[in-house]
């Protein structure tokens, strides 16, 4: 091995892209940026990978640093290099996707970098303006969910740990961008019998309280693994 070859310098970011759901509608956390390139704009928390740090670690950093959150457990998406995709140069980023229960984070989530103004949760369906191919990849990440939701229970991770039967239905319905059936979607959602009834309903509405269910992580795993569509 030769030690006289120079050390070369890579200059990459990583970008997250966090989706949240409530109210019926899924949304994306982004953040408002406080410097140049792109100030003022809303964009995905993101930003340059040290030369001493794995592209994981600083995807941990830039969360807490952005956002405040931490402990996230992400996914790598995919890899972005267009070549005009940032003023200053060709700079490649790895983005990553997170779904979070927003009752278990901060649902206003503080920033702790002069980089970043604020922090906030935009509906998915009516987004800003946004920095750089940042919607690109917004749209790369939705259509990932989209594919991977009609085969796997990854739906249930955006869902309070108790959730009625209609939130269920606004949650695919948030995914897929179409209403569906109300009356097949719960024949099929309750014949996996993955969906454990509860003996409780829910609380503090003024209209009648549904029946609240939980899903059964540990049954779906043992009868069904990866068969089910959910499609």
């Amino acid at each position: 091995m030769q030690s006289n070859l120079p050390h070369l310098q890579s200059i990459f970011t990583a970008d997250c892209v966090i989706f949240g759901f409530n109210e019926g509608e899924l949304k994306v956390l982004l953040i408002e940026r406080n410097e140049y390139p792109f100030k003022d704009w809303w964009g995905l928390p993101g930003f340059f990978v040290e030369h001493n740090e794995t592209i994981d670690d600083a995807v941990k950093r830039i969360l807490l640093e952005h956002t405040g959150l931490k402990g996230i457990y992400m996914e790598q998406l995919y890899t972005f290099g267009d070549l005009k995709r940032h003023p200053q140069g060709r700079i490649i980023t790895v983005a990553y996707y997170a779904m979070l229960r927003l009752e278990a984070v901060n649902i206003n989530p503080k920033p702790s970098t002069n980089y970043v103004r604020k922090a906030q949760w935009h509906p998915l369906n009516n987004l800003p303006e946004l920095a750089f191919d940042h919607r690109n990849i917004i749209e790369k990440s939705i259509e990932k969910i989209r594919r991977k939701v009609s085969h796997s229970p990854i739906a249930f991770e955006l869902l309070p740990e108790k959730f009625t039967l209609t939130q269920l239905q606004q949650l695919y319905e948030a995914i897929w961008d179409k209403k569906l059936d109300k009356r097949n979607f719960r024949k099929k959602m309750l014949k996996y019998n993955v969906l454990k009834e509860l003996d409780e309903k829910q609380k503090g509405v003024s209209y009648r309280a549904a029946k609240l269910y939980k899903f059964d992580k540990r049954k779906y795993n043992k009868i069904f693994k990866n068969e089910l569509n959910f499609s």
